[in-house]
């Protein structure tokens, strides 16, 4: 069963790299518009459960359901297109193209979709302006500053309109205001497109920007507020 009106949910994950479990049954669920802050310690398996919700490694064992669609029975092609589609990453470091401009890495994503180059260019310009860079638009990632890198790296996440965003640590690169800043406009523009965000993170000043927080633990996942 799928709690009503959630977008995405996972039902007893299991997942272990040789004889090593990093999930035991853990759980997740989360409904549109809604920003879900995932912690927990280093190798606690947040980061495995990340990867199984977004359909880029498979769970031993459990479900994941994205709508009405298991990702744990589609195949590599089906998952590759439903990321390009629907869902949008930012990762800690940015993970941007190196030779392309700053514009050419928002656009990327829309083009592999199959969008024209003016139609994507004009997309990502209104999203790298909206995330207040736009004036690095013609520089390479080399050229910018971290900050300026990470709301570039948002700007791509967002700019193919997904309905889920996972965010894996996205301020752990940065000093506390642009981390702020990063966080700020993320979630906001998460909240008006009512896109899912599935924020990755150890620190608790980033999990504030989230509706409500899951912990994860020896593989496991539990509300926040469950917690002895």
């Amino acid at each position: 069963m799928t709690p009503a009106g959630s977008l995405l949910t996972a039902r007893a994950l299991h997942k272990a790299y040789g004889s090593t479990p990093a999930l035991d049954g853990a759980d997740f669920s989360i409904h549109p518009g809604e920003v879900v802050a995932v912690m927990g310690p280093s190798g606690s398996g947040k980061s495995t459960l990340l990867h199984c919700l977004a359909g880029i490694i498979r769970p031993d064992s459990g479900s994941v359901l994205y709508g009405s669609r298991d990702l744990t029975h589609m195949s590599d092609a089906q998952r590759s297109a439903l990321r390009r589609s629907d869902y949008g990453f930012v990762f800690q470091f940015g993970q941007l193209v190196p030779e392309l401009t700053c514009l050419e890495n928002v656009a990327l994503p829309l083009r592999l979709n199959g969008v024209k180059r003016k139609e994507a260019e004009e997309r990502s310009l209104e999203w790298l302006e909206r995330l207040e860079v736009g004036e690095v638009r013609a520089k390479r990632p080399g050229e910018v500053s971290g900050g300026q890198g990470q709301r570039v790296a948002v700007a791509r996440a967002l700019a193919a309109r997904p309905r889920v965003i996972f965010a894996d640590e996205p301020t752990g690169a940065l000093d506390s205001l642009n981390g702020e800043r990063v966080m700020t406009l993320l979630t906001e523009a998460a909240r008006d497109t009512n896109a899912a965000v599935v924020l990755v993170t150890h620190e608790a000043r980033v999990a504030a920007y989230s509706d409500r927080e899951v912990v994860v633990r020896d593989g496991q996942a539990r509300e926040m507020a469950g917690l002895a």
